[in-house]
């Protein structure tokens, strides 16, 4: 393998060595390097629910606690899109949970809903409740800790004891039939198919 230029992946770094250690001076080169890419993949590929600059910033969260595991420089931008990608799942995740659970977001400060919107999202967590309860176990096991409690898929499997390709495959199935129960009981098509 033909060795790559430090200069070219963090320029500024005096060594790779600064980098895993999270030295300040690195990281700030680093970021100043890389944070336009990790903005603008963040911007194409979060998809119109996913706030770009948040999720931008949690990638460097991660960045700052895990790039130790990064053994050579050639892997940064590979580990970096990895990274992206990973949080930008976990962003979609709970925009998916935010669109059937209202009123779950944190996002900004709300005075408070009226006491008519107050009953409506009161329904609808209640429909959403019944819903679930519909689910077979598996079903509804798989949802819950996929897109409620934002677990990976991997670690699903390890809790299910089943192979991670069977999470995603009955993570899948339990969406459609969510769609399909949330439709029978009156949701509006619209909400059901954000």
């Amino acid at each position: 393998m033909e060795p790559v230029d430090l200069q070219l992946i963090v320029p500024g770094a005096a060594s790779w060595a600064e980098v895993r250690a999270a030295q300040p001076e690195a990281i700030d080169r680093l970021f100043a390097r890389w944070m336009p890419d990790i903005l603008q993949w963040c911007l194409r590929l979060g998809g119109p629910k996913v706030d770009a600059e948040q999720a931008a910033q949690d990638v460097c969260l991660v960045v700052l606690r895990r790039v130790h595991t990064v053994e050579r420089p050639a892997q940064l931008p590979s580990w970096l899109f990895a990274v992206t990608r990973r949080v930008l799942a976990q962003h979609r995740r709970r925009a998916w949970v935010r669109r059937w659970l209202p009123g779950l977001s944190p996002d900004g400060v709300d005075p408070g809903p009226s006491p008519e919107r107050s009953a409506v999202q009161a329904d609808h967590v209640r429909i959403v409740h019944e819903l679930l309860a519909e689910l077979p176990e598996e079903l509804r096991e798989v949802l819950v800790l996929c897109d409620v409690e934002e677990r990976s898929d991997p670690e699903v499997a390890e809790l299910l004891g089943w192979k991670v390709g069977t999470t995603k495959s009955r993570l899948r199935r339990a969406r459609l039939r969510f769609r399909e129960l949330a439709l029978t009981r009156g949701l509006s098509a619209e909400a059901v198919l954000r």
